[in-house]
């Protein structure tokens, strides 16, 4: 495969700045490295949050983007032929370092990592659908699965291990904001894992959708947090001993809080700090959602999911998010931006091809 010297990639020059389009040097892959050539790239709130706010990212200019579907164009010394070989068709995650607060992101033609941080995918696969998948099961997976004990879990068994498909049935599972990427993977999970009834909120007309993939109880995300906490207990016979808030706004933390059962865990995606004590006095146990397979307290749970991955792609045990694709390659980043800021895009991930790119 001809690797061009210079690639394209989409640059947030300085903090709460704007995004160009520039010519860029094209990464090589050193010892156990793989380069991909980007396919496909998501995008996803994280990446309007950084450039809105000026959060999490101190080094510029970055590149952002952390979700992506590829070919490998390239392997690096030391990577097994038996485990990627060039043209192997792969999913990858843009790095996030916390302690840094820098990134090196998948808005880019082609990208380089760590060869065990990549899985591959069915040929049966688009690369929209995979440019879907790691961000999403990554932060879905790792707060309930994870058995770190640095890390932030509910510690419950994997689904894909011995003893795990169907250990949690009967036990109901709520899920708020179940139309977004990260809530159709909890819902997915929560299934294979037996849990009933997986109760979730969401627009009504994604109801068909979620129910398709294991949702049994659909609730109008619109209703007063009264009625919707009415609603909930009345189908789970009582409180939650797992609550995934996939929104995480003020009004969806009360609401999932009240609805967590004493003893029973409520993963968040941001932070709520003043929660946090709430719930050491009502003996409840929160846990922040890290989604980043290359933060070393992922690192198990990590390389359990991607060995794992193929096979439930295959299976269809786990379906990627739909997809909406925006032409104009690197360039309608922005715009898209845009719309998962004003909050319109409902039930599809935004994808876009970087060889697109004028």
């Amino acid at each position: 495969m001809s690797i061009p010297a210079q690639n394209k990639a989409l640059f947030l020059e300085v903090k709460e700045g704007q995004f160009v389009v520039k010519s860029t040097e094209t990464p090589r892959p050193g010892p156990g490295e793989i380069l991909v050539k980007v396919e496909a790239t998501a995008l996803n709130p994280i990446d309007w949050n950084i450039q809105s706010f000026g959060i999490f990212i101190e080094k510029y200019p970055v590149v952002l983007g952390f979700d992506a579907a590829g070919t490998i164009a390239q392997v690096g010394d030391g990577v097994p032929s038996s485990s990627f070989a060039v043209g192997d068709r792969v999913v990858i995650q843009g790095r996030y370092d916390p302690a840094k607060k820098e990134a090196e992101g998948t808005f880019t033609e082609y990208f380089v990592l760590p060869s065990k941080f990549a899985a591959k995918i069915p040929a049966s696969m688009s690369f929209d659908e995979g440019a879907t998948i790691m961000s999403g099961i990554a932060t879905s997976v790792f707060p309930l699965y994870n058995q770190d004990p640095t890390a932030a879990s509910v510690n419950l068994t994997a689904p894909w291990l011995e003893g795990g498909r169907g250990k949690y049935a009967g036990k109901p599972f709520l899920v708020l904001g179940g139309a977004g990427s990260m809530g159709q993977y909890v819902i997915q999970f929560a299934r294979l894992s037996g849990f009933s009834p997986i109760i979730t909120t969401a627009s009504l007309h994604n109801a068909p959708f979620l129910k398709s993939i294991g949702a049994t109880h659909v609730l109008d995300r619109n209703l007063p947090s009264d009625q919707l906490i009415a609603e909930a207990t009345k189908l789970a016979g009582g409180h939650f001993e797992v609550v995934y808030d996939a929104i995480s706004t003020p009004d969806t933390l009360a609401v999932a809080y009240a609805l967590t059962a004493q003893g029973g865990s409520l993963v968040i995606v941001t932070v709520a700090e003043g929660l946090n004590a709430k719930a050491k006095e009502d003996g409840k146990a929160m846990h922040m959602a890290h989604g980043q397979f290359m933060t070393a307290f992922n690192h198990d749970i990590g390389r359990m999911l991607l060995d794992a991955l193929p096979a439930l792609l295959e299976s269809g045990d786990i379906k990627p998010n739909r997809t909406e694709i925006l032409p104009g390659g690197l360039n309608a980043v922005p715009g898209g931006l845009q719309r998962l800021k004003n909050n319109q895009v409902s039930g599809v991930k935004l994808v876009v091809h970087p060889e697109d790119t004028e």
